[in-house]
Formats: C-alpha cells, structure tokens, sequence
C-alpha cells in the first residue's frame, strides 16, 4: 500500500524490538531542523472529518473511538491511507517548529487508529503483538518520511520529546487506551496547538483517571512515573505540575499529599 503502507504487513506478523514502558528521549538529528520564515500551513481537513465521524464523547469523560465504523467503511479508511501518505510526502523540517508540532501530533494519533483499526478487534492495543514476549505496535516500522522509516516511538521519544522539551505533549498524544488523555475532537494546527496543549493538561488532571483520591491514597496515572523526569523529576515536581492545571477543590485535597501511588487502564478506547 505505497508506503505508510507497510503498516497493514507489519501488523500482520513481522517481527520488531521489545517494547518498553518509556523509552528513553533520545534525539533523531535529522529532524531537528525548522525554518520559521516559512508561513505555510498544513491541511488537517481529512484528519478533522474522521475525527468528526468516528470520535465520540462519552459520558465517562474519556473520548471513544469507532474503530469498528472506520474499518467498515472502506472509503473512510482509504481517506485515512491518503492523508497518512500526503503528511508523509512533506518535509516537516521546512515548516516553523509550530507548524511542526501539529504535523507530528496528527501524524501519530492518526497513525495510531490506522494500526489499531487494521487489527479490530482487539481488547487493548498491547495485543497488537510484534512477538511471542512483545507487546504493541510502538517499535514497527510503520512509515516511511524522506527516506526515513519511523515507528511511533521515534516520532515520540526521538523527535516530539526532545525537540520541544514539553511535558504538555503527553497529553496531545492518544494511545487508543482508556488511561491516556483524550484523543482530541479538534485536528491540531499551529493556531490552535497551545490552547490544545493547555485544554489536554487541564481535562486530565482534573479526571479521575489522571488524579484520585480514594481511602486518603492520592493516585495519579502512570504517565507521570513513566515521564517523571519532564514534569519536575521528583515526588514535589509531579504535585506542583497538577496543582497548576487542577481546578481548586482537587487542588487543596492535591496539597495534603508528599506521595502518590499510580495506575493505568490499557483496555481500549472503544465505544
């Protein structure tokens, strides 16, 4: 299928790496180039069309995607290979590092439904097995951008982390689970990436799956001990980043711990 393309291949069987929990953030240089003088902007619009279609919310406050709609609707899902292989024609290092950060954002959550999608049903994207001890899709080489073949780790932990040193990005990313942050209703673009950003950490940590409390035991979600060197790198730099985006009632109860217990749901993000 040209070339984003293999992923259909690789998902059937082929063999990749171990997955872990949280690679290191370890930067690709090729991609770490940008011109800021360029103003052009990327069309999310198919992007945006199959989010309108297909992403529902959900009273649990967790966004639900319909993989099972998309993966019968052939010409939906054709429309999702094209935008996949017309991002995967551009050159992002061109673009100003704003543009950039929307292009990568939508070009791994997009990625992420095309794998999943290709693979439904599963019960958890950690099904999607590479070998007998693997788990998940996250080191297959899945597409393939000036020449260089990229799995969602990479476009993860060797260019969005590292470039943009940004803990925010967590929240943009969508790991088709449960216990990670909503895939966003809206496409990101340079315009709209900041306020995306914001909106991201202050729905999280204000939801439970973010922060709890039950029986006087604070938990927080496995991101922020798999990420804990970007967002303080310690029990009090963890608490600070929530009291900054949990709204005041959560806050003060936030303020009576010095530790926490964390947790994760990896069952999908289906309806």
């Amino acid at each position: 299928m040209r070339r984003v393309v293999v992923v259909l291949g690789l998902v059937s069987g082929l063999l990749a790496p171990t997955v872990v929990a949280a690679p290191e953030s370890k930067l690709i240089p090729f991609w770490d180039a940008s011109d800021e003088s360029n103003q052009s902007t990327i069309d999310h619009s198919e992007w945006q069309e199959l989010l309108d279609k297909y992403l529902h919310e959900h009273p649990s406050g967790i966004n639900r995607f319909d993989y099972e709609g998309l993966k019968e609707a052939p010409d939906d899902f054709e429309s999702l290979v094209d935008y996949l292989l017309r991002l995967s024609d551009l050159d992002p290092r061109t673009l100003s590092k704003s543009e950039q950060l929307a292009y990568w954002i939508n070009f791994y959550n997009a990625l992420t439904v095309y794998v999943v999608t290709g693979r439904y049903p599963v019960k958890s994207i950690k099904d999607i097995k590479s070998g007998t001890f693997d788990f998940g899709p996250w080191n297959l080489k899945l597409a393939n951008i000036q020449d260089q073949p990229l799995t969602l780790n990479n476009i993860e932990h060797g260019i969005l982390r590292p470039i943009w040193k940004d803990g925010r990005i967590h929240y943009a990313l969508n790991c088709a689970s449960l216990g990670c942050p909503n895939l966003a209703k809206q496409a990101y673009t340079s315009a709209n990436v900041e306020e995306l950003l914001e909106k991201g950490a202050r729905e999280y940590i204000n939801h439970s799956r973010g922060v709890s409390i039950k029986n006087n035991r604070l938990t927080v979600s496995s991101i922020y001990d798999w990420y804990r060197d970007e967002f303080g790198d310690s029990n009090e730099g963890v608490l600070a980043h929530l009291l900054e985006y949990a709204e005041p009632e959560l806050a003060e109860q936030i303020k009576r711990f010095d530790k926490y217990k964390h947790e994760y749901d990896w069952k999908l993000n289906a309806p």
